[in-house]
């Protein structure tokens, strides 16, 4: 059910058979309560606890901290702790769900969007409500969008038909990303298949079909049919004209992996629970300090990784991609868990995405109704022990300078357009300089939220200015000199605006706890170079309205990837 990540040679194969593949067998994707019916039973006791991986970057601290092995290994940050685990990987969550309930594990493991697929069954007998224990990661660059021609912006998915795995990773991301568009699920035509990557029964192959239009899949299927991440060919399977439209790069805060934990066992085994989430936090801190310093520690670095190959793809040898999956995500830390749970400002917590989770899946009958799911509400300065890391640190994610470039070519070549996801506008009076947030609230927290999701795009404010002063001037036969004068202050006035309207939003989110990325915005001074009422012999057209004179009044924002412009990121 997962989006593992396969190795080239193994994608390059699928592609290459494609072209043979028979037609893809949809299936239908009724509410798991409907479909899972197995007996809820006590949690079986047992010296050594069951712990489901599933096969994700996260899940290689998990193996760190058992001791680089399936059972937990002397010595291991686990073992320190008295845990004794045995971890199991199982990808069909709908396997799990069933051995969570019949007791033969405790534990969930999952995408916060599958788990609260399942909340409704899992709810239906008070011992196996899921509590939220933790979060691993966030999903940053393993899964993306692919669309076929005609498809430029998420707007543009309005009446489409997308092809998405049945209880995969993707139904939220799906659900989010038409959220922010103005759409909804109902907007769209699903199109659901059985399994994820590697079978004939994948969005990947749907995509082929001529009546499907877009899906979601892992990245290395969306390079294969849009050859290499860039435009499909049509040669070696993969689909011509075909790009991805977004990543998880760019939307790197919607895909939650997370671990679940039965309300029965945590009632009795609080206590062992905390010492798991905080061994996986100690083992999360080591990963990462092996990746920074593998050429020191090379030995340490290549047991893990040859185990996280094992335990993940069965083979010692699948290094590379072991190594690709922790590639794909972000890890959160024991800050990144306290944000996520118990920051009530913090646009992307567990609270606001259960929420937004939950009322999409209602809406496309995966949910009967809105079922419980609950945070375990940890005393953090508890779980702190043995960390070094407890305070998160905002780093700039862009370079600005890079960014400013980047943003005046396309401004210069009228490109600015071009990987735009989202857009809208708001609009302001004659002679106005100021954009305080009790005029522009619901617009500063839209761009807020816009920001935390999607925190690998460039956010643009855009100002344009009124072409009035400069058409009555040109009527009145002012000098070239004069025009271009004009258009300069209307510019520069313009960019003034944009600036304002950056600085309020800045101080409405640090009004509301939020810090924002200010490397993630950049500002445009239009004047009166796109006028709404469009451009006539050279010149903006003059306004037949009043409604028409005050729609050019106003500062557009605009959601821009930037994932083929490299270096705009800074190196991490």
């Amino acid at each position: 059910m997962m989006r593992p990540r396969i190795s080239q040679f193994v994608f390059i194969c699928l592609a290459l058979c494609c072209s043979a593949a028979q037609a893809v067998q949809y299936v239908d994707a009724p509410p798991l309560a409907k479909t899972i019916n197995e007996p809820v039973a006590d949690v079986k006791a047992a010296d050594v606890i069951r712990v489901p991986l599933i096969t994700w970057g996260g899940d290689e601290a998990t193996i760190l901290a058992n001791g680089n092995a399936a059972k937990t290994a002397p010595n291991s940050i686990f073992a320190k702790k008295g845990l004794k685990l045995t971890l199991v990987r199982e990808d069909d969550f709908k396997k799990q769900v069933e051995a969570y309930l019949s007791g033969e594990t405790p534990y969930l493991r999952g995408t916060l969007g599958m788990v609260n697929m399942a909340a409704e069954v899992l709810a239906r007998d008070p011992r196996t409500a899921p509590v939220i224990i933790y979060q691993l990661t966030w999903s940053n660059g393993g899964d993306c969008l692919v669309v076929k021609p005609g498809i430029k912006t998420a707007k543009d998915l309005k009446g489409k038909t997308v092809a998405l795995q049945a209880y995969g990773p993707h139904v939220d991301y799906l659900a989010k990303v038409l959220a922010d568009a103005g759409l909804s699920m109902s907007d769209v035509s699903i199109k659901w298949v059985k399994d994820l990557t590697g079978t004939q029964e994948t969005p990947a192959e749907a995509f082929h079909d001529a009546d499907v239009d877009a899906a979601l899949m892992i990245i290395p299927d969306g390079q294969a049919l849009t050859s290499g991440g860039k435009v499909g060919t049509g040669a070696e399977g993969s689909v011509k004209d075909a790009e991805i439209m977004l990543s998880s790069k760019t939307a790197n805060r919607v895909i939650a992996d997370v671990y679940a934990v039965r309300s029965d066992y945590f009632k009795v085994h609080r206590s062992e629970v905390e010492k798991f989430v905080n061994g996986l936090m100690q083992g999360e801190e080591q990963l990462s300090a092996l990746f920074k310093d593998k050429a020191s520690r090379m030995k340490d670095y290549t047991e893990t990784i040859k185990a996280s190959a094992q335990l993940l793809f069965d083979s010692p040898a699948a290094t590379a991609d072991a190594e690709s999956l922790y590639a794909d995500c972000e890890f959160v830390g024991f800050a990144g868990n306290v944000k996520f749970f118990t920051d009530a400002n913090y646009p992307r917590n567990f609270s606001n995405l259960k929420e937004q989770i939950q009322s999409a899946l209602v809406k496309i009958d995966l949910l009967a109704k809105k079922a419980p799911l609950t945070a375990a509400g940890f005393d953090y300065s508890v779980l702190k022990e043995g960390l070094t890391n407890v305070v998160g640190v905002a780093v700039p994610k862009f370079d600005t300078a890079q960014v400013a470039g980047v943003i005046q070519r396309k401004q210069q070549q009228d490109t600015l357009n071009q990987g735009e996801l989202f857009s809208f506008e708001v609009f302001f009076q004659p002679n106005q300089n100021q954009f305080s947030a009790d005029l522009y609230a619901d617009a500063f927290s839209k761009v807020i939220e816009l920001a935390s999701t999607y925190g690998g795009a460039v956010i643009t404010i855009e100002g344009h200015s009124d072409p009035m002063g400069y058409l009555k001037a040109k009527k009145q036969n002012a000098t070239e000199m004069s025009l271009g004068q004009i258009k300069q202050a209307a510019k520069n006035l313009s960019l003034s605006r944009a600036n304002a309207v950056r600085t309020g939003i800045t101080e409405f989110a640090s009004s509301k706890g939020v810090v924002l990325d200010e490397s993630q915005f950049a500002v445009v001074g239009h004047g009166i170079a796109k006028p709404k009422t469009g451009i006539c012999g050279g010149d903006p057209c003059p306004p037949k309205t009043e409604q028409e004179w005050r729609d050019n009044m106003r500062v557009e924002f605009r959601i821009i990837q930037l994932e083929a412009e490299s270096s705009v990121f800074k190196s991490l």
